[in-house]
Formats: structure tokens, C-alpha cells, sequence
């Protein structure tokens, strides 16, 4: 047989080997960079979650954000309800809102506001309502401070069904500018006039180089002041709080104010936030419920305290208390005890048929709508605290739901007790159903959605409303989508 001499397959050359060997190279440097590339992606990834969802270092108690819902708007045919037109909501810059959220340790020089505007400005969940209200209802409770109604609203118009994105349909234009908290920080300590405007100043800067703000000079535009309108009515420099309302860009911007000026006709009084936010119209029937079948044994009641000031009517109204005690319930307010959130309150409204209504810092109180929403019937002493001031949530005859004893005739020695046991059974209970009726409209609910609560408006459907109908009244023209 024959012998084979077997070659090699690929014989062994010199070039072919150092270009293996030079593809072997690229093809390893090539997934080095790769490698690279993929960790420097993900490196950046991380960082920008970071700085999207990291929380203010600084702030101890969690501030729930106004953000904007990915809610796809209903075609205008399909939303029912909306026939004054709709508000459009700028988007400010943060400075005017976001930020003093973020800030909100600095808002006072004493303690933290934090808490009080936590929860889209409803504050912090109420503890210690048990014993006082059904015990299904207790989730609906918070501590809601008096001064945090900019936040609460500019959650809510954010959610309402009202609300346009489109600029050129809107009829209203509501501006979410936090100006009670931008000014109230100043407040307290030795700052100028200047430093008091400063925020104000700038949000009028910005506002009046808008495009719809030009179209009518602000004609159509709208604001939330979260504290009373006396707070934005500085005519000195060295008097008390900004001069908000006084500056020339705000001549024909309309207010919602929690106490508005009588004699302004571009300021709306809107309701102070009391502690309950029902999330469903079955928690307001409940409620409404309950307090209807309450078993009241005082006729009436007093919750506040005394001030170190000669002829001080509080203490006058504590002490007349003090001397009926058959007939008059107190709470003595001093300290902090009811503005950091005590049932003691709550409970004294629900027991009595009255309520005691004095005139606060300013005319208006918190009080009297904490006392509405227990049942109870207010009593008051001076005319402006309730003449003018909340027609359009409690009608314009304050008579039906109210008491009126002027305080001049307190002060000379008419006697509170003796002018309540004056009304009979029947009235008193004829004023506590109109009292009862009125609740929903001073109320401001939780609800994600106009639905969750059966289309029951609250106070700020109800001063939604009042503001379209007014601007689409003054402009003349419809503004239905095109």
C-alpha cells in the first residue's frame, strides 16, 4: 500500500498568526468598552433617580407634593357640570409654591409647619377621635391648620373636573402662587417692608408677562390667599404684613380670602378648613347623620382663651361661662392646647345646642365653622363676622342658622344664657337642620375624583364655580372648548 504523507489543514504562517492575534485584541477592546459604556449608563441612571425621589434632608415629617395625576381629561361634550366654562392652573416657577413646601421648617421662627401642611395641606391624620366620632369615620379626620386652605386648594383644582390644558378654552386662570406662606414667614420677625413683598413682587413680575395675562390685564385671573385679607393690606411701610392686594398688578385680580374685605368687590370670603375631609358621599351622610341624632346636654358652649389685654371680650365671654356652668360648657384654649389638635373641642361642639362666636385676631373665626360641622348653632357678636363674608357657601340670611347678641349689650350685662333659653325647642331645632344643610358647602372633601363622592359639591366646587360664573358674566362670551 502506497504511503500517505498527511499535510497540515492550515499550515502555520508567520502573517496569519499576528493578524489572529491582532483581531483577538480589537475584538476584547471592543467589549471593554462596551462594558464601560453600560456601567457609565447605569451610573447616570441612578443618579438622576436620586435626585428625583430624594426627600428634603432636613424636614423630619413628610410633605406630601401637589404633583400633576397622568389623568386623560374627558372630551368636553362628556364633562357634565362645567357649563360657566373652565380654569386653566399655571405652572409656576417653584420658587412660589414647591419650594417653601420643601422649605417648610423655615415658615415660622418658632416651630416646624411641616406637619400642618402635610397631606396636600389637610395636615396630619387626627389621632384621639375614638370615643368622639364613629369609628369608621376616624380616617376622614386631620389636624388641618387654619392657614394651609392655598395648598388644599391648588391640590384640588389640579383634580377638577373643570380644568382645562389648553389655555386658549379657559374662562378662568387661577394663579397657585402659596402667598400666605410666602408672606407669613416674615411676619413674626424684625424684617423690612421690602423683604414682606419680596415674593409677591416677583410672582407679579412673572404673572403680568404671560400671554392670557395680557389679553385682559389679568381681568380673568384668580388667587387663593390662605390667610385673611387684612394680612396683604400694608399702606406703611412700618404697619403690619405686605402690601400684596394694594400693588397695581392686583387692581383686577380676583381673591378668594378666608376673611375678604366687605367693600372689596373683587375679594370672595371662602370657608377656614375644619378637621373633617370626607373621602365618599357615604362618610358625609354619616357624618351629617350623626350629628343630627346627637344627644346635646349644654346649651351652650365656649372654646378659646383669655388674652392679657385690658377689657379683653374672650375673658369677659370665659368667665360668664364660668358663672353658668349649669348651662355652659368650656374649654379653656390657652397655650397650644386646641391650635395642635385636641378632641376636647370637637366634643363640647357636639354636645351643645350653642356655640359662642367672639371675633378672633381678626372678625372671622375657624371656630365657627368647627362649630357648624359638630351641629351646632353660632353665635355672634359683631356684625362682620358673618354679614358679608360667606354668602356664597351659607346663603346671605345668617338669621336662619345663627344667633346675633351685639357685644356692647354683653359688655353692659345682658345675659348670654338667658337670651339662648329664649328660643324654644322648635327653633333651636329648625336652626340646627339649616346648620346641618350648610355643612357640605363649607366642607373640604379628600376625594381623588369629582365621583368618588356622587358630584356632592364642596366648598371648593362651590367657589370654582362662583368664580366662572363670574368671569364668563364679565366677558360676556361663552367658553365652551372649541
Amino acid at each position: 500500500m502506497p504511503c500517505r504523507i498527511h499535510h497540515p489543514l492550515n499550515p502555520i504562517n508567520p502573517l496569519n498568526k499576528m493578524r489572529s492575534m491582532q483581531s483577538k485584541n480589537s475584538l476584547a477592546v471592543d467589549f471593554l468598552y462596551k462594558v464601560l459604556l453600560l456601567i457609565v449608563i447605569l451610573v447616570i441612571q441612578v443618579l438622576i433617580l436620586h435626585f428625583l425621589f430624594r426627600a428634603p434632608p432636613s424636614i423630619s415629617i413628610s410633605v406630601q407634593q401637589i404633583t400633576e395625576e397622568k389623568i386623560t381629561p374627558l372630551p368636553a361634550e362628556e364633562v357634565k357640570g362645567c357649563d360657566y366654562g373652565y380654569v386653566y392652573v399655571y405652572e409656576l416657577p417653584a420658587m412660589f409654591n414647591k419650594e417653601l413646601l420643601d422649605n417648610c421648617h423655615e415658615l415660622n421662627p418658632w416651630h416646624s409647619r411641616c406637619g400642618s401642611i402635610s397631606n396636600v395641606g389637610l395636615g396630619p391624620r387626627a389621632v384621639g377621635l375614638s370615643r368622639v366620632v364613629p369609628e369608621n369615620l376616624a380616617p376622614a379626620w386631620y389636624w388641618s391648620d387654619m392657614f394651609a386652605a392655598e395648598v388644599i386648594y391648588h391640590d384640588r383644582i389640579l383634580k377638577h373636573k373643570c380644568r382645562t390644558r389648553e389655555p386658549e378654552s379657559a374662562t378662568a386662570f387661577y394663579v397657585p402662587f402659596y402667598a400666605g406662606l410666602a408672606v407669613g414667614k416674615y411676619f413674626y420677625s424684625n424684617n423690612t417692608s421690602k423683604e414682606r413683598d419680596w415674593h409677591c413682587e416677583k410672582l407679579l413680575g412673572w404673572v403680568k408677562n404671560q400671554t392670557p395675562f395680557k389679553k385682559y390685564n389679568g381681568l380673568d385671573h384668580f388667587i387663593m390667599l390662605g390667610r385673611p385679607t387684612w394680612d396683604f393690606r400694608r399702606s406703611k411701610d412700618e404697619d403690619w404684613g405686605s402690601g400684596f392686594v394694594y400693588m397695581p398688578l392686583m387692581s383686577r385680580i380676583l381673591r378668594l380670602s378666608l376673611e375678604r374685605d366687605p367693600w372689596d368687590m373683587l375679594e370672595m370670603g371662602v370657608p377656614y378648613p375644619t378637621g373633617f375631609h370626607p373621602r365618599t358621599r357615604s362618610e358625609l351622610d354619616q357624618w351629617l347623620s350623626f350629628v343630627r341624632n346627637r344627644n346635646r346636654t349644654s346649651l351652650f358652649t365656649f372654646a378659646g382663651a383669655k388674652r392679657n389685654l385690658k377689657g379683653d371680650f374672650r375673658t369677659i365671654l370665659m368667665d360668664h361661662c364660668y358663672n353658668e356652668t349649669r348651662s355652659c360648657r368650656v374649654v379653656d384654649c390657652s397655650g397650644t392646647r386646641c391650635s395642635d389638635g385636641t378632641s376636647d373641642v370637637l366634643e363640647a361642639f357636639l354636645d351643645s345646642d350653642f356655640c359662642l362666636q367672639p371675633r378672633g385676631d381678626t372678625y372671622t373665626r375657624k371656630s365657627m365653622f368647627d362649630c357648624m360641622l359638630a351641629g351646632s348653632i353660632p353665635v355672634f357678636f359683631w356684625k362682620r363676622s358673618i354679614y358679608d363674608q360667606y354668602d356664597v357657601f351659607l346663603g346671605d340670611e345668617p338669621e336662619k342658622f345663627s344667633v346675633f347678641i351685639d357685644w356692647r349689650d354683653v359688655r353692659n350685662g345682658t345675659s348670654i344664657r338667658e337670651v339662648l333659653e329664649g328660643y324654644g325647642g322648635d327653633e333651636v331645632k329648625k336652626m340646627r337642620e339649616k346648620v346641618i344643610d350648610l355643612v357640605p358647602n363649607f366642607l373640604y372633601s379628600s376625594r381623588r375624583h369629582d365621583e368618588e363622592i356622587g358630584y356632592a359639591k364642596d366648598a371648593i366646587d362651590i367657589a370654582i364655580d362662583e368664580v366662572l360664573k363670574r368671569f364668563k358674566e364679565q366677558k360676556g362670551v361663552g367658553h365652551a372648548r372649541s
